[in-house]
Formats: structure tokens, C-alpha cells, sequence
């Protein structure tokens, strides 16, 4: 089996929906198997008849007829926004989806107390908020490191009794948790519409209502199911979720996403069920910098907004979509973090058309950066241009790095903004050729550059 494993190597949303289409169609790919992540991820796939979806927890190759979409155990599922999301991809024309979706029985589930719980500490952060998509999926994995006896898998939708008993027990532990808040009156005011879960007595019974389809419809399977699709595939494409930026161990603490993001999982899985496959990584990059929430983005600028259409856009919880200039010290570390890479993809080329001059940070300056981190980090010179953050970082120097790259002075240099000098540029300053580009939100606007292993 050849296995193609997406990497988004920013803050997320660069393109990860758009190649994983592209490749399942360009290689007939039966099945995509999501690696990480859960219920908060937003691939945009725009067919080439014009439909458009936001791909959440089914696999961003749904839109062609047979494919599969395999929710590994790495996945946190929102059960109620997987039925709707399914339910929406019906109403664009794709009447089998649910067939072709299987669930790990090991996924981890987010129940109403802990998205409600997720919800009312990102509100009372206030300004210093982590920038939450505020569904669950952290409070949710926290949880099982805490209580793992009564976190709800997959494999628990079956039985009613046993939803109950934990559901009723997680109740309990959320609102313990949480109770000195509610009872601060300034507090009070602001997560009262949340607090509602903990107080009505029906949400336990409607919640089990609501998602008994997920048993009815046969989708939770043992992890040999997936290793059946394996062994049958002669493609898999395995999709990752959110970017190695955000990764829980080896982002920008505290704003990092509770996920592994690099290509960990995939690679483990494959060398669990099929490790005789051919494996080529796939790194994914916008021709600038992107971040949907607050944290450290060193090569900000109001420039590009006017320029840049998202289909992700403003919510509650995250805010706005920011935009930078492309930043190589970011896409250095990312790609120092993954190890090697067999192909880089630079995708949104298209906005060159917009722009005279092509814009680019390839160092940062600022003596307050490097009295900080000059003990935690490997600084060549007085430009930073390269570092490593070892993993056995406490959360506290992680913290301390987080604000130290919030203030960096980005150094910015231009060039023509013609497709064949930015990406001459882009592969002299990280090291990388440039093997795949897209100039545009469809599979029939990616491009080939070199060959796919």
C-alpha cells in the first residue's frame, strides 16, 4: 500500500481539506483515515461542479462516490455534530455517507458537560482566552487523563446504561470543578447560558436520544476494520487536523491544540496494520502565514486581509482569521519538529495576482527574545533564523518562549510577486523543494511540481 500522510506545518487551516481531495482523486484512494484532532477541525473542499462543504469529522474525500472516511482511535467525536454534519453532506448529494464512515470503538466522545466546561473557562480567561474552538475536544481528552474510568469511547454508544452512569458521573466532576465560579455573582452573569447544562435534569436522557443513530447505523467498529481497509487499499491518504505549530507538546503554549500534529499517529498506525506500506509526507504551507485565534503570529499584518477570502471565518470563540507575511523561522521549526518531509506543498499561490511585491520574514531580531530563551533554545547568532524546543521544556518555559516570539522583530525582505520567484525563494530559505502548489480552492487548481513518490 502507498500512504500518503497530510502535515500542516503552520497554526492550521492551510490547506489540508483541499489536498486530501486532490490526492484521493489524483490516486484513486478508497479510504482517508483521519490521525488526530476531533470534532473542531474545518477542511474546506470545493468540488469541481462548485459544492462546497467544511469537512469537520467526516474525511475531506466524502464528495467521491466510494471512498471511506476511518475516525481512528486518535479522534475525539462530537457524536450529535457528526450525525448533523452527515445529514448536511446528504443534502449536497452524497445519499451513502453514512456507509462509508466507520468509527474507531476507542475514539474518545465529548458529552455536553465537558464542551459546556471547555466553554465557561475560555469565557472567564476573558483577554488572555487560549483561543478554544469551543467544542469540547480538550476539556474532553484532559478528562481521560484525570478520570479515564469514566471516559465515554465509541464503543460505549451501545449501551445506554453504561452512557448513563458515566455521563451522570462527568456531571458531577464538571460542575464540582467549576462551582467556584458559579458562585463568584460577577462570574455568574457571563457563563450562565452554559451553566443551563448543569442544571437541567433532561439533558442526560435527550443527549443519549439524540445520538442513539450512531448505534442504529452500525458505524463503531473494532480497529480491525481499518486494518481490513488497509490491507485492501493500494491508496490511503491519511488526513492530520489542526498544524504542528499547535501541537500540544511542541506548540506555543497555552495556545496549542490538545492533539498530537505531527505525522506521529499516522506512522504508528501504519506500522501497527500495515507496516510493509510506502510512505510519502506531505507538508502543507500557504504562500503567507495563517492563525484562527489568539497566540504568537511574529509576521502579522493588516495587508493582506483585503486580499484573502476565507471560508473559515469569525466565531465567538476563536475571532477573527489572521493573516502574516510568510515567516521561514515558523516553517524551520516546523519542519525540524517532523523530521523529514518527501513533498512540501505551497498552497494559495493564487493571491500573487493581488500583490505587486511577495513579502517574507527570514530572521528575527529583538534582545528581549534572546534574553529569554538564550538558555532554553539553540541561538546561532544575534538573527534568529533556526531553533529547537526540546520536548522535556516545562510549561513554564514553554510559556516564557511563547511570549518571547510574541515580541520578536520580524525581519522582512520582498521580492516580485511571480510564482516561479516565490517559490525559488521559498525553497532557498527553508531547505525544501516545493513539490506540490494550488492556485485556488479546488483539485483541478493543484499542480504537480515534481513527482509523487
Amino acid at each position: 500500500m502507498r500512504a500518503y500522510i497530510v502535515v500542516d506545518l503552520g497554526f492550521g487551516d492551510s490547506g489540508k481539506g483541499l489536498l486530501t481531495d486532490f490526492l484521493v482523486r489524483k490516486y484513486n484512494s478508497g479510504v482517508v483515515i483521519r490521525y488526530n484532532g476531533g470534532a473542531q477541525a474545518g477542511h474546506n473542499v470545493i468540488t469541481p461542479d462548485g459544492r462546497h462543504h467544511t469537512f469537520s469529522q467526516f474525511g475531506s474525500g466524502t464528495f467521491i462516490p466510494g471512498v471511506k472516511t476511518y475516525l481512528s482511535k486518535h479522534v475525539v467525536i462530537h457524536p450529535g455534530a457528526l450525525l448533523l454534519e452527515g445529514d448536511v453532506l446528504k443534502g449536497k448529494g452524497v445519499q451513502d455517507v453514512f456507509s462509508r464512515l466507520r468509527v474507531s470503538n476507542q475514539a474518545l466522545v465529548i458529552t455536553p458537560f465537558q464542551q459546556a466546561a471547555n466553554r465557561i473557562r475560555e469565557i472567564i480567561r476573558g483577554k488572555n482566552c487560549h483561543g478554544s474552538c469551543g467544542v469540547g475536544v480538550g476539556e474532553t481528552v484532559e478528562d481521560s487523563q484525570l478520570f479515564p474510568e469514566d471516559s465515554i469511547l465509541a464503543g460505549d454508544l451501545s449501551s445506554s446504561s453504561i452512557l448513563k452512569k458515566k455521563l451522570l458521573s462527568i456531571r458531577e466532576k464538571k460542575r464540582d470543578q467549576l462551582f467556584e465560579f458559579w458562585k463568584d455573582k460577577t462570574i455568574r452573569k457571563m457563563i450562565v447560558r452554559e451553566w443551563d447544562v448543569f442544571e437541567r435534569e433532561d439533558i442526560v436522557e435527550n443527549w443519549i436520544s439524540s445520538i442513539s443513530r450512531i448505534r442504529e447505523l452500525g458505524i463503531v467498529v473494532s480497529d480491525s476494520t481499518l486494518k481490513s481497509w488497509l490491507h485492501e487499499a493500494e491508496f490511503a491518504v491519511f488526513e492530520g487536523a489542526q498544524g504542528v505549530l499547535l501541537d500540544a507538546n511542541v506548540g506555543f503554549h497555552p495556545f496549542t491544540t490538545w492533539s498530537n500534529c505531527t505525522s506521529e499517529n499516522a506512522l504508528e498506525i501504519i506500522a501497527e496494520m500495515v507496516p510493509e506500506s510506502n510512505i510519502t509526507k506531505i507538508g502543507v504551507i500557504r504562500s503567507h502565514t495563517v492563525r484562527h485565534g489568539p497566540g504568537p503570529l511574529p509576521t502579522e499584518t493588516s495587508e493582506l486581509s483585503s486580499i484573502i477570502f476565507e471560508h473559515n471565518r469569525h466565531n465567538e470563540w476563536q475571532g477573527s482569521v489572521r493573516h502574516g507575511w510568510f515567516d521561514a523561522v515558523l516553517v524551520r521549526y516546523a519542519l525540524s519538529v517532523m523530521g523529514k518531509i518527501d513533498l512540501l506543498a505551497l498552497t494559495h499561490m493564487d493571491m500573487l495576482r493581488n500583490q505587486k511585491e511577495w513579502k517574507y520574514c527570514y530572521g528575527y531580531q529583538g534582545q528581549q527574545y534572546f534574553d529569554t530563551i538564550s538558555n532554553e533554545v539553540n541561538v546561532s547568532d544575534k538573527v534568529l533564523r533556526n531553533f529547537h524546543l526540546p520536548r522535556s521544556l516545562s510549561l513554564e518555559q514553554r510559556s516564557r518562549i511563547t511570549q518571547a516570539i510574541s515580541s520578536v522583530n520580524p525581519l522582512i525582505k520582498s521580492c516580485e510577486a511571480k510564482e516561479e520567484k516565490v517559490i525559488q525563494e521559498v525553497e532557498e530559505l527553508i531547505g525544501q523543494t516545493v513539490g506540490i502548489i494550488s492556485r485556488g480552492p479546488s483539485a483541478k487548481d493543484v499542480q504537480l511540481m515534481q513527482h509523487v513518490p
